[in-house]
């Protein structure tokens, strides 16, 4: 079944979204800058940083190299492997879908998938898949272990899905969380199945195309997207470190971003009504209370000023690359922190705390 792009296009439009004008990028010179430089330089921290507040950059600054060897700086421009907020965009896209009547967050995957195992696609829900919380098992983590090379190999879709995501099911749906990779190479045959599509070529039609993520691809195999940084294990003296990715990763790791489109991303879909207000909600709505998880991403509730605050909490880890980005609902403001030598993601997360002015966490 072909998906209908114009379609999904007024859809949107019908909601008050429409293709996203490029968003200006403004000079530095913020009072956030002496905080900044601190964490900078207490973290080694190289990348960019950009504030906003309702999808207009506030601040933007960019430090250290992207190519430590051909003395490249890191720019507003450069992209980097974005990792998990590849989950993120994925349910965006899903929950596109949903809008247009192709797909059902309650639906088993064996209805939509119908070469899947009938006994354990009957159990499953495409919900389930979202949230890390399906029971799936993670064939693909055991099996690198003896084939490491599988990791950059194209097995295609149905082989992938067939090999590492098919075994009984490790738990009962919906009883427990388990970050697999493999919930989403599931994820990814659903939407091409619907869509007809390969899964990137469905993803910029109904997704990225349509915000304006003209930045924001999947690279996969051995090689980085093109203008990226690169991903480092240390900075002295300088060791690089590989990011394979077979394409069956790219729904849950596989994409590269920068900061503005990141910004878009954000602005579009919890300002602009992008996704419809019940897709909103199941954006905003935590299932795994212990993980603070919805669907493709976190939600994080801060105390600022004595008061709980929601933040769409969307991270990324993966080789050297650590990522965040973090939108506040009530106000519209957003943080983009992205890194390529490998610091700490709970200090990525605890500075972006400090940057929203939110109180320590416990």
């Amino acid at each position: 079944m072909l998906i209908d792009r114009r379609a999904l296009l007024r859809g949107g439009a019908a909601t008050g979204m429409s293709v996203l004008a490029p968003l200006p990028l403004q000079a530095s010179g913020h009072p956030d800058d002496a905080k900044i430089d601190a964490f900078v330089k207490a973290n080694g921290f190289a990348g960019s940083i950009l504030r906003a507040k309702a999808g207009s950059p506030v601040y933007a600054r960019n430090f250290g190299l992207a190519n430590i060897a051909a003395n490249t700086p890191a720019t507003t421009d450069t992209v980097y492997g974005i990792a998990s907020i590849s989950k993120f965009l994925t349910t965006v896209t899903v929950l596109r879908l949903v809008e247009a009547g192709k797909l059902a967050l309650d639906a088993p995957i064996a209805t939509l998938l119908p070469d899947y195992r009938a006994d354990t696609g009957a159990r499953v829900r495409l919900a389930h898949l979202l949230s890390n919380t399906s029971g799936i098992p993670n064939g693909f983590s055991v099996a690198t272990k003896a084939e490491p090379d599988l990791v950059s190999r194209d097995l295609g879709t149905a082989e992938a899905v067939r090999r590492f995501a098919s075994g009984d099911l490790a738990f009962e749906p919906g009883s427990r969380f388990d970050y697999a990779m493999t919930n989403w190479f599931i994820v990814v045959a659903i939407v091409e199945a619907v869509t007809g599509k390969p899964f990137q070529q469905a993803m910029r039609a109904i997704t990225l195309d349509p915000i304006g993520l003209s930045h924001t691809t999947a690279a996969l195999g051995t090689e980085n997207r093109p203008g990226s940084a690169l991903s480092y294990r240390t900075v002295e003296p300088p060791v690089e470190w590989g990011n394979p990715r077979t394409p069956a990763m790219a729904a849950s790791g596989g994409y590269f971003s920068n900061a503005p489109d990141l910004l878009r991303a954000a602005h579009a879909v919890f300002d602009r009504r992008f996704v419809s207000p019940a897709s909103l909600t199941a954006l905003r709505t935590v299932r795994v209370a212990d993980q603070d998880y919805s669907l493709g991403g976190r939600v994080r509730t801060m105390m600022i000023g004595g008061k709980p605050v929601e933040a769409a909490w969307e991270t990324g880890r993966t080789a050297g690359y650590r990522t965040l980005l973090a939108h506040r609902y009530d106000t519209q403001d957003s943080i983009v922190l992205l890194n390529n030598t490998g610091i700490s993601q709970k200090a990525i997360d605890l500075f972006a705390d400090e940057l929203f002015g939110a109180a320590p966490r416990a």
